[in-house]
């Protein structure tokens, strides 16, 4: 399991989204603000990368940012990474926009299949119960084998091929909305508050 540290990570992660998000095709446009609204975690087995769901608030939009967290550069990254930080336990931390992470996508499609638990965005070892993930697969669960990922102004599309050969389509919702995709097979839904406390619940990535 991921050990979430009580500790300091600079820049922090709102500031380094602050210069971030306005380079999206997906984001609204403004002076950006960004303050934390919500999210989830979920554990890489191998221990060694940070995955977090994490959705911001901003100028009166929602916005998930899935990130991930690594201690050394990812291949072939350069263009996915949001940027670095110090972290105050673990040292230097690359921090990437996790659609184009290949761990992500494989915890991703894992928690659709029902084999990886949603864990609390801010506790150590904490599964959180109000994320829900339904898909059903076709065949036996298999491993993500590559993947592709497109960015829109309406959200971001990855596309896996499994071991067993099946292609998977994802789109991952940038700017969040709780109306549900009538097309999708599958989704992951989660929740989020606005800065007045109202609390929402939306696909936060559908299977297409």
């Amino acid at each position: 399991m991921a050990v979430v540290h009580r500790t300091t990570l600079t820049p922090t992660k709102l500031e380094l989204l602050q210069a971030w998000l306005p380079a999206q095709p997906w984001y609204a446009g403004g002076e950006p603000d960004p303050a934390r609204a919500g999210g989830f975690r979920l554990d890489d087995p191998r221990g060694e990368v940070g995955i977090e769901f994490m959705v911001v608030t901003d100028a009166g939009n929602a916005y998930h940012v899935p990130l991930t967290y690594r201690g050394a550069p990812l291949e072939g990254g350069e263009e996915a990474l949001v940027g670095t930080a110090e972290h105050g336990v673990l040292g230097k931390r690359w921090v990437y926009d996790g659609t184009h992470d290949p761990v992500l996508a494989a915890q991703l499609l894992a928690l659709l299949l029902g084999d990886a638990e949603p864990q609390a965005q801010s506790l150590s070892d904490t599964p959180d119960p109000s994320v829900t993930a339904r898909f059903a697969a076709a065949g036996p669960p298999a491993g993500v084998a590559s993947f592709t990922t497109a960015h829109g102004p309406d959200g971001t599309g990855i596309v896996l091929e499994t071991g067993a050969g099946d292609r998977i389509t994802l789109r991952v919702a940038r700017a969040l909305s709780p109306a549900p995709d009538p097309e999708a097979t599958g989704y992951v839904s989660a929740t989020w508050r606005t800065p007045d406390g109202v609390e929402h619940r939306a696909p936060f990535v559908t299977v297409r």
